[in-house]
């Protein structure tokens, strides 16, 4: 039988260790799906560690204690069912008009917005002026997203007849489609056409930017209404990494802008 003094000192050992476990264990998981749309999420579900959104997560997971973010793979047109059977808590990077209206949620401005924007080879005598008319040029898009140019017609068949396009799942590939003039125009994210300059020095000044837009992305997190974190709370964890500069520290090199978020409106919204 051990001395009292040692079972004293066992269970105040035992104490220490559960209470230096319980900030941890208390901590809320919140699942953030994450479906390959780069630069933002880069192919999730080969467990590579790459894109904004994991840098974004590593950011509110350093700058609280009260819910652990952790990253779930998933993909564009999975996301709504994995959103409403649970499977993730929380979407990012989204807009609540791209196929959420009927789908309950709270809507949390993140207060950031990029846009997607036309790119062909740059040619001694190619101006602004190439990118107003679409007619007769053979465009490379992405399978899957919804252009506006399009009417958000993201039919492939559809694409494919209207607009002599050729739908493919890498930007790189569309990029470099134009590059070898196998496309006339390819439509990236202008944040993606930073980070392809960043990765391609050697042929940024062979691709000619457009100054038309053909969406702007205003970015915000979809919140399913029993997520362990509310919309409130979520927009706070953001504000505070604008306030400690991390929110423009991570988006300023992608030019993604950081617009100011509405005050005088609600920060978040239930869709019915």
């Amino acid at each position: 039988m051990g001395s009292p003094i040692r079972s004293a000192s066992r269970l105040l050992l035992t104490m220490l260790a559960v209470s230096t476990m319980m900030p941890s264990q208390a901590a809320q998981l919140v699942r953030i799906g994450a479906a390959h749309f780069p630069p933002y999420t880069v192919r999730p579900e080969s467990g590579a560690d790459t894109g904004l959104l994991p840098q974004l997560v590593e950011a509110l997971n350093a700058s609280q204690t009260d819910y652990q973010f952790v990253l779930v793979p998933t993909s564009i047109p999975r996301r709504f069912g994995d959103f409403k059977q649970g499977r993730v808590d929380m979407a990012i990077f989204e807009n609540p008009a791209w196929g959420w209206e009927e789908i309950p949620h709270t809507a949390v401005d993140m207060g950031l917005e990029d846009a997607e924007i036309f790119v062909a080879q740059r040619l001694p005598d190619r101006q602004q002026s190439y990118f107003a008319d679409l007619n007769g040029k053979r465009l490379a898009l992405f399978s899957g997203y919804h252009y506006e140019f399009a009417n958000f017609n993201a039919d492939p068949l559809y694409l494919a007849k209207n607009y002599n396009a050729t739908l493919t799942y890498s930007h790189d590939s569309n990029l470099l489609m134009v590059l070898r003039d196998r496309a006339d125009i390819a439509l990236v994210t202008r944040s993606y056409l930073s980070d392809y300059f960043l990765r391609n020095e050697k042929v940024a000044g062979e691709l000619l930017a457009s100054q038309r837009i053909d969406q702007v992305y205003h970015h915000y997190a979809i919140l399913r209404p029993t997520a362990p974190i509310s919309g409130e709370a979520f927009a706070k964890v953001l504000q505070g990494l604008r306030d400690n500069g991390q929110m423009l520290k991570i988006f300023d090199p992608y030019k993604i802008a950081l617009v100011p978020v509405p005050h005088n409106e609600p920060a978040s919204q239930v869709a019915k």
